[in-house]
């Protein structure tokens, strides 16, 4: 705004024009006066205009500068708005890229999971039809091994029948015969069995020969003992031959009881050690499957007692779980009607006159048990309550420790068994020197012997 046009200028200028200067006077005082005070008057015009044009130009630069800072700052906002909205647009590019690459990592994972599922669905689809294929092929094999042992079984029952028939018929007559007259002597077992000496002590247990009432006792007592059932498989894998008579090696037991018991009947002896230089003879192999023989002798009661007390295997072989301790049995802490068991019906027509003190825990003092005499007195007991015809004891290799040694008074005479390729002679003789002169070998069985052929003695 001009500084000529404001309010004050005007009341100013108004109030020179109304009032005009009075006249000059006529004298040239007054005249100079009167211009001083017009040149004065003028100048004070010039000042105020001066001062109104300065302020005109102050106000207008204050105004420029004004719309300056103002511009200033709307460029300042926009270039702020502008960086804060590129930083904007950054961020969301970041953070679209790592949506984009979540997404992509889910679908990679989904295929993935999808596949696998694919795959799952297909092995399993593939097992379950071979497991089908599997359970109709094991069906039908159960249908025919089913119907193989119902023919098998019609025709053991038809074959135990008759047996049983023959048994009575042969057991009748024997009792018969028993009674009319007394054995017929018979040759020893080492005439059969090649043996280094043999030795004729005195014997250490004297026969029974029971009377009518000790008979009926006996089988009461042998009828009250728990029975045990075997398999006839398992037998087989452990080669218990003497169970199925399917091998010829069989054979070669039969005569083996037959001679044993021949010798012992001459000698009145009942009580047979069977033990084994070393190792891996095969003397627990050669007890399971003579008792298996003895029991299928009708007149004949066998006892077989597992008194290998440091390795106890009789119970594995025969298939028998916790059968307990014969330790305890020996000395005398559970009777021997309870731990003692009868064989039961069984699939391989062994005898049930046949009973076994098998061991399932190891003794740590084994020795020191046999030469106790409790032992000595619970074998006492269980020959007065049952009568053995013959009792086998399995014990531990002779060489290995003094288990043999420490038995000798419990028994009549030594098996010795010998393994092929593995006893040596010298073995042989430190046996005999430990058993001493008056203990009798009674025999001794080459087991895995090389070169055999046992199948031509079959008939």
């Amino acid at each position: 705004m001009n500084m000529m046009d404001s309010p004050k200028f005007r009341r100013k200028r108004t109030s020179a024009t109304a009032h005009p200067p009075a006249a000059a006077p006529a004298s040239p005082y007054a005249a100079v006066k009167a211009a001083s005070q017009e040149a004065a008057h003028l100048r004070v015009e010039a000042d105020e205009r001066a001062r109104a044009e300065a302020e005109t130009q102050r106000i207008a630069k204050a105004a420029e500068r004004a719309k300056f800072e103002e511009k200033a700052r709307r460029k300042a906002e926009f270039e702020e708005r502008a960086q804060t909205e590129a930083l904007r647009r950054v961020k969301a590019a970041r953070e679209q890229r790592a949506a984009d690459a979540m997404k992509a990592r889910e679908d990679a994972e989904r295929q993935e999971s999808a596949r696998q599922h694919r795959e799952a669905e297909e092995a399993r689809s593939r097992q379950e039809a071979a497991a089908k294929a599997a359970q109709d092929a094991e069906d039908h094999r159960q249908q025919v091994e089913k119907r193989a042992a119902e023919e098998a079984a019609r025709r053991e029952k038809a074959k135990r029948d008759a047996e049983a028939r023959d048994a009575d018929a042969r057991r009748t007559e024997e009792d018969a015969r028993r009674k009319a007259q007394p054995p017929a002597p018979v040759l020893p077992l080492t005439d059969m069995i090649p043996v280094t000496r043999r030795a004729e002590p005195a014997p250490t247990t004297a026969p029974v020969t029971p009377t009518p009432k000790t008979i009926v006792d006996v089988e009461h007592a042998w009828s009250g003992l728990p029975e045990l059932t075997v398999d006839k498989a398992h037998l087989a894998r452990n080669r218990i031959i003497t169970a199925t008579r399917e091998d010829p090696a069989h054979g070669a037991f039969d005569v083996l009881r037959t001679r044993l018991l021949q010798t012992l009947s001459e000698n009145g002896w009942r009580r047979v050690a069977i033990t084994s230089p070393g190792k891996d003879c095969g003397k627990t192999f050669t007890a399971a499957n003579l008792a298996i023989s003895l029991s299928r002798q009708e007149n004949c009661r066998t006892l077989l007692m597992d008194l290998d007390m440091r390795r106890p295997s009789l119970h594995h072989v025969l298939g028998v779980g916790s059968p307990g301790s014969v330790g305890d049995m020996l000395r005398g802490m559970i009777p021997p009607e309870t731990h003692l068991h009868r064989m039961g019906r069984n699939p391989i027509n062994a005898g049930r006159n046949i009973a076994f003190a098998l061991n399932d825990r190891p003794e740590a003092y084994a020795s020191e048990l046999l030469q106790d005499p409790r032992s000595a007195e619970t074998l006492r007991a269980i020959d007065e309550h049952y009568a053995p015809d013959v009792v086998l004891f399995d014990l531990p290799p002779a060489l290995f420790y003094d288990d043999v040694i420490a038995a000798r008074p419990l028994f009549d005479g030594v098996l010795l068994v010998v393994g092929g390729g593995l006893t040596t002679e010298s073995e042989i003789s430190e046996v005999e020197r430990r058993l001493g002169d008056s203990m009798p070998v009674l025999g001794m069985v080459l087991n895995k012997a090389e070169g055999t052929d046992i199948s031509r003695y079959t008939y």
